[in-house]
């Protein structure tokens, strides 16, 4: 007879305990996945955005635009590597619930600053060529079955063409991946020639730059620059790195890391608790079988150790059993285009499974630990004279 059988026969004594225990670890392993991926998808655009990476808005709101000469006098500014530039289009595909997120962009410039969008020379030169051509991200086009050479009707909630309506008729020259998986792939990017030459308002206007530097370390001098350089114009700018633009336009819906982080630590301290005291009520109803382990020989670091790992066992079977279910409900939420619409890097990641791990060893450890310290004790006279 080993420790394991021991401890396996000690934790399935009570199986009506032993199930609600592992129902309620797997629940918070469940949410602490599920909404791990949710946070992930929040954050995707924040932790792979490049450190050499400046945005310039305009300083009222990045709703408000930007002179297109801004690019120019941008690039004479010590430092600056590169710039390109972006306007927002909305975009919906032949229903308004069928979202479509469509940037208008100078197509080199643009992947050149974004060379994590990975075309083809063939495909780049196609669109480079075609004023009416889009490309199209690897998760878009799966979500509506588009292939390279489609022709397409995109219709914005925002803009109208000059001949009236809201529809522009589109052909897919290339269809883009991501340089890693975490790259969000789920927008069509626009020939900006195309759009200013059709829509309805005269005249060419930027939403927002993109400038790249020499170094990171330079990022502060160069933002300065850049403001002082237009402040007291028509058009005053702020200028911030890449990370925190996409942080801060995350949180203009609610500090989505904050409000997941309580919900999670709210359900371990009620799991803590409840599994902490089921572990105290079954030694305390295993006084006795203790007391005889030790009667037989068996150390009391043995005993320490066997109760101690009963509640590991608990909490790793739980919590694997909740990290999985997580893992295939999220695997296959991905397969559907409406989800993948609104959280195009829903995916739990690494990172996510090994802190899962930690948590279940951490779990385990602090609700075996003042029982198993009991079990240590515990004075074998003291015990079986009881009762």
């Amino acid at each position: 007879m080993n420790d394991f059988y021991l401890i396996r026969k000690n934790l399935t004594r009570n199986k009506l305990r032993m199930s609600l225990n592992l129902f309620a670890i797997f629940i918070a392993f469940f949410l602490f996945g599920a909404l791990g991926s949710i946070k992930n998808a929040f954050d995707a655009g924040v932790d792979l955005a490049a450190a050499d990476r400046l945005v310039v808005v305009n300083s009222i709101s990045f709703t408000q635009t930007l002179p297109v000469a801004y690019a120019n006098k941008i690039k004479s500014i010590e430092g600056v590597r590169k710039v390109t530039w972006a306007n927002w289009f909305g975009g919906y595909y032949q229903d308004p619930k069928q979202m479509a997120m469509t940037f208008i962009v100078d197509p080199e410039s643009y992947l050149d600053v974004y060379s994590e969008l990975q075309l083809t020379d063939n495909e780049k030169n196609r669109w480079f060529n075609n004023r009416q051509g889009v490309v199209v991200g690897e998760q878009l086009a799966k979500n509506y079955g588009w292939e390279k050479g489609d022709r397409i009707p995109i219709s914005s909630n925002i803009f109208s063409l000059h001949e009236g309506g809201h529809t522009w008729d589109v052909v897919i020259d290339g269809i883009f991946k991501g340089e890693t998986e975490g790259v969000d792939t789920s927008y069509m990017l626009m020939h900006h020639k195309y759009f200013f030459e059709t829509q309805a308002y005269p005249g060419e206007w930027l939403g927002w730059l993109t400038v790249t530097t020499a170094d990171p370390e330079l990022n502060e001098t160069i933002s300065r620059a850049i403001d002082q350089q237009f402040a007291n114009s028509s058009a005053e700018t702020e200028t911030t790195t890449e990370a925190a633009f996409n942080k801060a336009f995350i949180e203009q819906v609610g500090d989505i890391g904050q409000i997941i982080t309580l919900v999670v630590l709210a359900a371990f301290f009620s799991i803590l608790m409840i599994v902490g005291n089921s572990m105290m009520l079954s030694v305390r109803e295993r006084v006795k079988e203790i007391a005889v382990l030790k009667t037989l020989g068996f150390p009391s670091a043995r005993v320490f150790i066997m109760v101690l790992a009963e509640s590991l066992l608990l909490a790793c079977v739980g919590g694997l059993l909740g990290s999985v279910f997580a893992e295939v409900m999220i695997g296959g939420l991905t397969q559907v285009p409406a989800i993948t619409r609104i959280f195009p890097n829903l995916v739990i990641t690494a990172e996510t499974w090994m802190t899962a791990v930690f948590l279940m060893l951490l779990l385990g450890c602090l609700t075996g630990f003042f029982p198993a310290l009991r079990a240590l004790k515990l004075k074998t006279i003291d015990a079986l004279s009881k009762g």
